[in-house]
């Protein structure tokens, strides 16, 4: 009686151990089936923007350092840009922490999902959300079919995928011509497809125009990048009001 309950008690304790390695493997699975579009995108932007910082004096240690502590390809590639024209590193900071101030908009998109997340996981969260993962996450956490442990492998898996593409395009960056095959215009090119992909109702398309409509008019005003930011919360506030009011 005493070995069969030994046995009992040994099977179930390695039952729940093979359901917890399960269910990793499932996250991890289901993370990387998500991410993997997210990845092939950032593979020649990558590539484009370590050929662009070598041409612009940076070797394959500063760029991988910067795409470890940056990882915001928009950013990275402004700040490559002002590095090639001399610009000074506090216009720089300054420039680049304007055009990541978009990041406290999805980060309050995705909060609402993570209440009872713990504060390291959340930090580790919260390193690998950029414009890609953020559309992937925010639009599965919305169907309820995503979880932290699935969205915590989207956006590494594609920190992964930059970081080393970023590497390799700096080390063959010395064997390609700047502006060679279109790479100066692969993170443009890339944006639009994010903007593609969620234009899923006439709302979203109405938010579209007018936000571009409204970047446009304040880049003739404002210096700098911030009119993005003004631009993007014009946009939400006005057709949230829309909606609200064709709701009434």
């Amino acid at each position: 009686m005493t070995y069969k309950r030994i046995y009992i008690q040994t099977t179930y304790r390695f039952s729940l151990i093979f359901m917890q390695d399960s269910g990793i493997k499932t996250s991890i699975l289901q993370g990387l089936s998500a991410a993997w579009p997210i990845c092939l995108g950032y593979i020649p932007i990558g590539l484009a923007f370590g050929v662009l910082a070598q041409k612009a004096g940076l070797d394959p240690i500063e760029i991988m350092l910067m795409s470890i502590f940056v990882f915001a390809g928009s950013s990275q590639f402004i700040a490559v840009s002002m590095l090639s024209t001399g610009a000074g590193a506090v216009s720089i900071i300054i420039t680049t922490f304007a055009v990541n101030l978009r990041h406290l908009l999805m980060s309050s998109s995705l909060a609402v999902f993570l209440g009872n997340t713990t504060r390291k996981k959340l930090s580790l969260f919260a390193y690998g959300v950029t414009d890609e993962s953020f559309a992937v996450n925010q639009t599965r956490f919305s169907q309820n079919i995503w979880s932290l442990d699935q969205a915590l492998v989207v956006n590494h898996a594609a920190n992964i995928a930059w970081v080393v593409s970023s590497v390799i395009g700096g080390y063959s960056g010395r064997f390609i011509h700047e502006g060679a095959f279109g790479i100066d215009y692969a993170l443009t090119a890339m944006f639009i497809c994010l903007l593609i992909f969620q234009l899923r109702g006439r709302l979203y398309v109405i938010t579209a125009v007018i936000a571009g409509v409204v970047a446009v008019i304040l880049s003739l005003i404002i210096p700098g990048s911030s009119y993005i930011v003004l631009a993007s919360i014009f946009a939400a506030t006005t057709v949230l009001g829309i909606k609200k009011w064709a709701l009434r």
